[in-house]
């Protein structure tokens, strides 16, 4: 898909997810163990056959960068592949970004000189598997000059949460709000809602002419008032037209096999993780013996960058019960219960984790308990300490609580018994 530009916008600050955005880009938090946000859209790029990419990025966006340059250097941009980091350098003006449109009004540069028919914009900071290119065969097909990305949600859950369409009996656009209120649900079907990704396909000289309309960004400003006055809009039915045939690894009697699958709940998968409780909730759905969204495939790989360290091993009688547990970790003498573990993680004697996400070189001393929380890198917390038992006493030591009663320890805390 030589003729296709891949710009992903990855320069958000993710408010919602304070304090895990209090020192890193929303796209570089860390996201099931081993990676973080911005692998999946990369990942899906590669996957689809797309490696001509820019990276847009603004606030905190050191470790983002580092991360892709050590992580991602798999191109070649002597064959015409790459993925660059573009910092925001206020090109026209002394403002830097102040929306997703903006974001690309200010590197309309990057397409100068270039023969890119369509450009292919995406958000840095979503979990799912998606196949770029059928949605590019779809809209080159239909002829569109701007294709949008769908998908079918509970109509609670996008009410204030998401952008939302007004869709016709043949699923057209005909209207457009963001994180709306009462959102417009689907015709025959009255407890969904079309809710946008933030992922759209334009044809190069309609984003030109788009990209002349007042307005900072797609969803807010730019997107409700294009729908119902131009006819060259289409909306992607991710739900019903993303397709991912993989090669699945089962165990059955202790033997390891391979199966080919349609899996169509992965291929329907999707989750902004743009509040704690989506994070957490999202990084919960890989847990299990079928989870909603599996790693564990050989064709629709994810790649990250990986420190080098030695595997993980539990001792002294540890326990790793319905988890995932990365590179480095040490279980001695511990429980882990339904709960991923990032890089470098000790779990000492007697201590209790269960139903969390621990990030990177956490420790976690003898007698210690963890529940219902997410622990940032390189947290300490003492001997005897409880985390998600009690929630002033979480308050009062610096923890944040979600609003569904999640614990986020913020990074570097040394957290001890009251």
């Amino acid at each position: 898909m030589e003729r296709v530009l891949t710009v992903i916008l990855a320069g958000g600050t993710g408010e919602r997810l304070q304090p895990l955005t209090r020192v890193r880009s929303k796209p570089a938090v860390p996201f099931a163990g081993k990676y973080r946000l911005i692998d999946f859209p990369l990942s899906n790029c590669i996957n689809s056959g797309l490696r001509q990419i820019f990276v847009l990025v603004q606030y905190r966006s050191w470790s983002l960068q580092r991360h892709i340059q050590e992580g991602w250097g798999i191109s070649s941009s002597r064959l015409g592949e790459y993925i660059y980091c573009v910092p925001a350098q206020q090109k026209i003006g002394e403002e830097w970004y102040q929306g997703t449109a903006d974001a690309i009004r200010q590197n309309l540069d990057l397409l100068h000189g270039k023969s890119f028919e369509e450009v292919l914009i995406l958000p840095g900071d979503h979990v799912y598997k998606m196949n770029y290119q059928q949605m590019v065969e779809f809209h080159r097909e239909n002829n569109a000059g701007l294709t949008i990305a769908a998908i079918r949600v509970p109509r609670a859950a996008a009410a204030r949460q998401l952008g939302v369409f007004e869709v016709d009996a043949d699923c057209r656009a005909i209207g457009f709000a963001e994180k709306p209120e009462e959102p417009k649900t689907v015709p025959g079907d009255e407890a969904s809602a079309m809710a946008s990704m933030g992922i759209y396909i334009f044809k190069v000289d309609v984003l030109m002419d788009i990209l002349n309309e007042k307005g900072d960004d797609f969803g807010k400003d730019i997107i409700p008032g294009l729908t119902g006055r131009r006819t060259d809009i289409l909306l992607y039915d991710f739900t019903r037209q993303n397709r991912i045939e993989d090669s699945l690894i089962q165990v059955e009697n202790g033997r390891r096999k391979k199966i080919m699958v349609e899996r169509t709940r992965d291929s329907s998968y999707w989750r902004d993780v743009g509040s704690l409780d989506s994070y957490y909730e999202a990084n919960m759905d890989l847990i299990g013996i079928d989870p909603s969204f599996n790693l564990y495939t050989e064709k629709w790989v994810f790649r990250t960058f990986e420190r080098s360290l030695p595997p993980s091993k539990c001792i002294i009688g540890g326990k790793t019960l319905e988890s995932m547990v990365s590179d480095g970790c040490i279980i001695s003498g511990g429980t882990v219960n339904f709960s991923i573990l990032s890089p470098g993680v000790i779990v000492e004697k007697d201590a209790l984790v269960e139903n969390s996400v621990v990030l990177d070189d956490v420790t976690i001393e003898p007698g210690a308990r963890i529940r219902h929380a997410i622990v940032d890198k390189e947290v300490i917390i003492r001997a005897g300490t409880a985390v998600g038992y009690d929630p002033e006493a979480d308050r009062v030591r610096g923890c944040t609580i979600s609003r569904k009663g999640v614990v986020v320890v913020p990074r570097g805390m040394e957290l001890s018994p009251r």
